[in-house]
This record gives structure tokens, C-alpha cells and sequence, in this order.
């Protein structure tokens, strides 16, 4: 999608508004690869000193929780065994305090390295809308102590929640300073991670930060490439932070595979040289689900990621999968009328039936929609049309990014329709992918001022700004930001090259967007520095979805969630004195 992006800054240039990119790189990787299912690895040996001994390990990794349900959440960890082949038992404590001394619960399992030495427990028994205090334990060696909370139950009143929203991590373009912001927000009841997790670019193809080479080297293909590149980001001591202090619920998007991708295949996939897409699609999400605190919905199915949370009354969170399980292929020729085919989808049926249920079902306050690609349409010019149909299509007529919710308009429709139909108010799109900021209002045709502009809006969305990943270059994004606006009115606010998060407050009354960007992402002093002189605020009334910007921020709890903020055990410097350790 760099690609695209170029475009964008070369027409911006030239006076025309075309679209943005999503996330992306600028070349393919053509390393030879054989696609192994898994690492050959020897049978399991005897520890030194007898069958009962311990082998001796390391937690280089940190610690991890996330998607929180009322009653449980997934606990997460990496152990490094001081040998290969061995399975390790491994004990997991829960505490209501950081010293860990009123202890909740235990549990026991053991790993080996057919998980890559990842341990996972999903923690149950657990009361509702508590803090929690976690451990691992291998002998005598225990892992940093980790907090993570249960999410309150569906049919408690809550009248507030606060959340972060992040994605597009790439780990060459620099410090991971805004995970570090995120992590010194101490009244956060989760974070949201909306994809780009990890990239799978080579050395040079796509960040060249000193001293920040991604691991392998070479683009990730193989099984044993992406367990080594997820290593290699948990090892960062930013990232490491935020897993320590919230849980978190994430998505996959393109580059946890490779860019581009779909159901089928990718644009930086070449079969002659990186074998068979299937096998790789697979593997990367065996990676995935290894490395991250997420849930399968069945054991060991690791197709399935689209899943919901409810945080009591207040919020229904309907997490989507729009790159690996239903995605066509993307157009290639920009202003394709096949964009608004009936059977062109960017989700699979059974994927739209569950969104749409979840949306016509929820008795929540707010229906939050976290996802990958920008929802909105975004058009260069509106271009007349003669039938209702083609009215309610005719915006995404002008459209450019075929990878985002424009390139697939029928289901975009379909997913409107049904707001509408079934009068659903207070629906928050959640959206990354694009390295930029954006708040919309969203609606059928929002291709003129005369038409549905004057309708009240079907939902909004906020899209988060990168944490390293580049938007557009210095110039070129203050023009982005001026001239979108005046061809696209629904698009309120943009924001095109700094990095950031998005601190997300929800009450009763409103839903309030606050765009923080970090001061740099090149000085390791600077790391978590929030630049306040970009701060954006935007939010949604109840029961009306018009972008109303400027307000002031959400005060933070007067009582910070937990009274306490693990120290991450990781020397000054994190990953630049630990390389060796990543494998």
C-alpha cells in the first residue's frame, strides 16, 4: 500500500485529492523458503540431573493478558529454556495485590517447543470487573508480575469506561514511544490493538531505524521467521509495558501475513519463491496465536478472530476480521466500477450474519466495531446517478483505495442498511491500517452536501494514528489534511504523519475520541512524551453520530484503576543489549 500512498503525495502535489494507503512496504521479499509446518526439533530429553529435575529458564519476553470476559481473561507468557526439546511445567498465580499474597488462584500446564515455549491460560473463576494480579513460575524462577482486570458483567450499569487504541507497529521505524504513553495512562480498563502487530519485511525493505534490524533479516515466511520476528518485538521493553499494565484484545491485519493479503493470496506473496500461500497464511497465524494473549474460538483453531466483548450496560465490542477469511482479492485499477459487484466482500457471510446479529441484538449503550481498514468512503469527486441504487453507491464511484471498506461497497452497504432498518443508534467504527488520523461521520452517500449530509449520520468512526509506521511526508500531510475535507465533508478531521494513539473515554452522554501524538519516535529520551500541542478531541452524542470537535479532554479517574504500575524488567537500552536472547 506504499505504493499507493506515493500516489496520493505525487497527486496531492499536483492539485488533486486522490486516496490514502493503508499499511505497507515497498518491496517484496525473493528469499528462497522452504515451508515448514514446524521446526524440526529433537525428542524431548531428560533434564540434566533426572526426570524430575527443572531445566533452567529465563522469561525474556514479559508477560501478556487479554481478551477479558466477565467470569476470565488469557494470561501469557514466553519461557526460554536454557535447552532445546525439553517441556517445562510452568505454574501461574493470581492475586488481588501486586505483592501477590492474597492469592485468587493457581494453575499448571507445561510447554515445549511445538508452542515455541509460549505459555496461555485462560484464567476463569474470576469475579467480575476486578483487578488481578498474575505470576508465572518455572522452579524457582519467576516471571515479572503482571496486572490485568475482568470486564464487569453484562447487566451491571457502568457509566463510564476508558480505553487506548492503537496499531501499525513496524519495529525498524523507530522507538515504540507511543506503547510507552499508552502504558503511562494508568486508568485504562484495556487497550485495543487494530492490527500491524508485527511486520514481516526484511532488513532495509521498509524502516531502517539504527540499530532496530528486524529479525530474521529476510522477509518472514516460514514458521520459524515469524515465531523469531513476534520474539524480537516482545523483547521491546515499550511493548513490553503496555501487555505488563492492561489486557489487551487485538486483531490481525495484513502485515502479520504479509501486505495485501486476502482469503487467497497476497501482493507480497510470489509462490515461485515463497511457496505455497496457504502454508504460509497458516503459519503466520500459528505465530500469532502463539505470541498474543488472544482466545481461540475453538482449541486449536487459528482461522476464526472475529469475537465479541461486553463492558456491562455501557459497551458491546464486536471485533471483525476484514484481511484473511472472506476478503476477496483487492481491483488493481483504481475507480473500478467492480468495486459495488453484489459479489465482490471484504467478509465472509457467516462473518456479516455475526456483525449483524451482534449489532440488531445488543442491548448495550454504545456498539463499538473494532477492525482493520478505513470504513468511510473516500472520494476524489461525486459523479451524478440516475437510479437509488446507484445513489446510495454513487460516492464510492470516485473512489481510489480498493483496500479498504470503498473496494468492497456492497457490504458496506448491506452493514447500513441494517443500521438503518433496524434503528440502531450510538455505533462507533474502530479502525487502523492507514498510519494516519481520521474522525468521520458515516453515511450512505456522503458525496453531497445536498444529500444525506443533511440526514443524521448512521455511525462514526475514528481511525488511530500509527505507532511507528509513516504516514505522509512533512508538506504533503498538511495538504492531505486541507483538501480531503473539502471534496469528502463527512471526513472531519485528518491528521496525516504523526504517530499516536487514540484514549478512547465512553460515558452515558458521549463517546470522546482524544488524538495524542508522541513527540518522537527517534530519541530514546523522549520515549511516552505526548507532543500537547496536537492533542485532537472529537466525540459523538448519544443518540446523534455528528463529529462534534474541539472539546475538552476527559479528566483521568480520581482513582487510578489499580495502585499500581509494574516496573519492566528490562535493562536501559531493551532490545539493543538483547539480541542474543530472541531465539
Amino acid at each position: 500500500m506504499d505504493r499507493i500512498r506515493r500516489n496520493l503525495v505525487q497527486a496531492i502535489g499536483a492539485g488533486t485529492t486522490l486516496a490514502l494507503a493503508g499499511c505497507g512496504g515497498g518491496s517484496s521479499s525473493s528469499t528462497p523458503v522452504v515451508n515448514n509446518p514446524a521446526p524440526n526439533v529433537p525428542a524431548d530429553p531428560e533434564p540434566p540431573g533426572g526426570p524430575d529435575a527443572l531445566p533452567s529458564v529465563a522469561f525474556l519476553h514479559g508477560v501478556a493478558s487479554g481478551d477479558p470476559l466477565a467470569d476470565r481473561v488469557i494470561l501469557w507468557t514466553r519461557v526460554t529454556p536454557d535447552q532445546s526439546g525439553v517441556v517445562v511445567p510452568v505454574e501461574v498465580k493470581v492475586a488481588s495485590d501486586p505483592a501477590m499474597q492474597q492469592m485468587v488462584s493457581s494453575y499448571t500446564t507445561t510447554t515445549n517447543a511445538d508452542a515455541d515455549y509460549c505459555v496461555k491460560i485462560d484464567a476463569d473463576g474470576l469475579a467480575a470487573g476486578r483487578w488481578y494480579y498474575y505470576q508465572f513460575q518455572v522452579g524457582e524462577t519467576q516471571s515479572p508480575v503482571g496486572r490485568t482486570r475482568t470486564f464487569p458483567a453484562a447487566a451491571d450499569f457502568i457509566d463510564r469506561a476508558r480505553f487506548a487504541v492503537v496499531s501499525c507497529s513496524n519495529f525498524p521505524y523507530g522507538f515504540f514511544s507511543v506503547y510507552r504513553a499508552v502504558a503511562n495512562q494508568g486508568d485504562l480498563d484495556f487497550v485495543l490493538h487494530l492490527g500491524d502487530y508485527v511486520y514481516e519485511y526484511g532488513a532495509g525493505e521498509y524502516g531502517d531505524f539504527p540499530e532496530r534490524e528486524p529479525q530474521p533479516s529476510h522477509e518472514m515466511v516460514s514458521l520459524s521467521d515469524y515465531r523469531l520476528r513476534h520474539a524480537q518485538y516482545k523483547t521491546d521493553e515499550d511493548l513490553q509495558a503496555v501487555h505488563q499494565q492492561f489486557p489487551m484484545i487485538a486483531v490481525w491485519d495484513d502485515h502479520e501475513s504479509t501486505d495485501n493479503s486476502y482469503r487467497d493470496g497476497a501482493s507480497n506473496h510470489q509462490p515461485l519463491t515463497e511457496g505455497d500461500w496457504e502454508t504460509r497464511k497458516g503459519v503466520a497465524r500459528q505465530a500469532y496465536f502463539e505470541w498474543l494473549p488472544i482466545r481461540p474460538r475453538e482449541p486449536g483453531n487459528h482461522d476464526v478472530i472475529y469475537r465479541q466483548f461486553r463492558f456491562g450496560d455501557l459497551i458491546d465490542l464486536t471485533m471483525l476480521d476484514t484481511r484473511l477469511e472472506g476478503r476477496d482479492a483487492q481491483l488493481t485499477v483504481p475507480l473500478d466500477p467492480a468495486r459495488n459487484d453484489e459479489d465482490r466482500h471484504l467478509i465472509s457471510s457467516e462473518q456479516m450474519d455475526f456483525l449483524l446479529e451482534a449489532l440488531s441484538q445488543s442491548d448495550a449503550h454504545w456498539r463499538f466495531i473494532g477492525q482493520q481498514v478505513m470504513f468511510a468512503q473516500l472520494n476524489i469527486l461525486e459523479i451524478p446517478s440516475l437510479d437509488e441504487r446507484s445513489a446510495q453507491l454513487r460516492g464510492n464511484l470516485s473512489a481510489i483505495n480498493m483496500d479498504q471498506w470503498d473496494g468492497y461497497a456492497a457490504d458496506r452497504l448491506t452493514i447500513l442498511n441494517h443500521i438503518d432498518d433496524h434503528d440502531i443508534d450510538n455505533v462507533v467504527i474502530l479502525t487502523g491500517d492507514i498510519h494516519t488520523s481520521w474522525a468521520n461521520e458515516i453515511y450512505r452517500n456522503p458525496g453531497s452536501l445536498l444529500g444525506d449530509l443533511f440526514d443524521k449520520p448512521l455511525a462514526a468512526e475514528f481511525v488511530t494514528p500509527a505507532v511507528t509506521s509513516p504516514g505522509f511526508p512533512e508538506g504533503a500531510a498538511e495538504v492531505a489534511g486541507v483538501l480531503i475535507p473539502v471534496v469528502n465533508p463527512h471526513i472531519r478531521y485528518v491528521e496525516a504523519k504523526s504517530r499516536g494513539f487514540i484514549l478512547v473515554d465512553v460515558t452515558r452522554d458521549r463517546a470522546q475520541g482524544e488524538f495524542y501524538y508522541a513527540q518522537s519516535i527517534d530519541s530514546y529520551d523522549l520515549r511516552g512524551q505526548i507532543d500537547t500541542r496536537k492533542t485532537k478531541v472529537v466525540a459523538v452524542k448519544s443518540g446523534d453520530s455528528r463529529i462534534v470537535e474541539d472539546g475538552p479532554v476527559s479528566r483521568p479517574r480520581t482513582l487510578r484503576t489499580a495502585l499500581f504500575h509494574p516496573p519492566v524488567s528490562s535493562p536501559v537500552g531493551g532490545v539493543k543489549s538483547r539480541k542474543e536472547v530472541l531465539s
